[in-house]
């Protein structure tokens, strides 16, 4: 099938369309059920990933320039929280209080307490001063609890297609209903 022009766009999706509508009712229920799979399977996988990097969230993405060089923005990276303790150097993900985005930087001290309580200060690679001004107000460390893990790969680049999906809802909703679409009308 071509996608060149734009009267082949419209004749792909008219030819969709007259599939759904001629397809029988079990015919349908069996697509349907078929991208049903599709979405389970993916929420078990992204469910195994969580419980074996011991992370509620395995992957993120690189949102800003802040770990530049080491990070770049759109850079997917794999996370594992693990438990061995904190040192300088580590690059965590973690949250805040207050903000709905995880914050990728390197960890520049860790203060242990007496009570095994550990302090962590960050700090983005190529920003000039800590992130004391990024944490909720009133507060100077973050403590295990905020971070989500620690990196322990990436991907360069692979991240900016979430990236602009985000920046552009519409075409994040046409691409995810196309692929349904696909799925709905594929004789396989």
């Amino acid at each position: 099938i071509a996608l060149g022009g734009r009267g082949s766009n419209m004749e792909l999706f008219t030819d969709m369309y007259y599939q759904l509508k001629e397809m029988r009712p079990r015919t349908l229920a069996h697509q349907i059920l078929n991208l049903s799979m599709i979405v389970c399977s993916a929420l078990m996988i992204w469910k195994s990933l969580m419980v074996l990097t011991e992370s509620e969230s395995p992957v993120v993405v690189v949102l800003s320039g802040s770990m530049e060089p080491a990070f770049h923005r759109g850079d997917i990276l794999f996370l594992h929280m693990g438990y061995a303790p904190f040192r300088a150097g580590d690059i965590v993900v973690f949250k805040v209080a207050d903000r709905d985005i995880p914050i990728v930087h390197r960890v520049i001290k860790v203060h242990e307490k007496h009570t095994g309580v550990v302090d962590i200060l960050t700090k983005g690679d190529n920003n000039s001063v800590d992130d004391r001004g990024l944490y909720a107000a009133g507060q100077s460390w973050i403590n295990r609890e905020h971070i989500i893990g620690r990196a322990k790969g990436y991907l360069p680049y692979i991240g900016m297609v979430t990236i602009i999906m985000n920046d552009y809802p519409l075409l994040k909703y046409c691409l995810v209903g196309l692929m349904g679409l696909f799925v709905l009308t594929s004789k396989e």
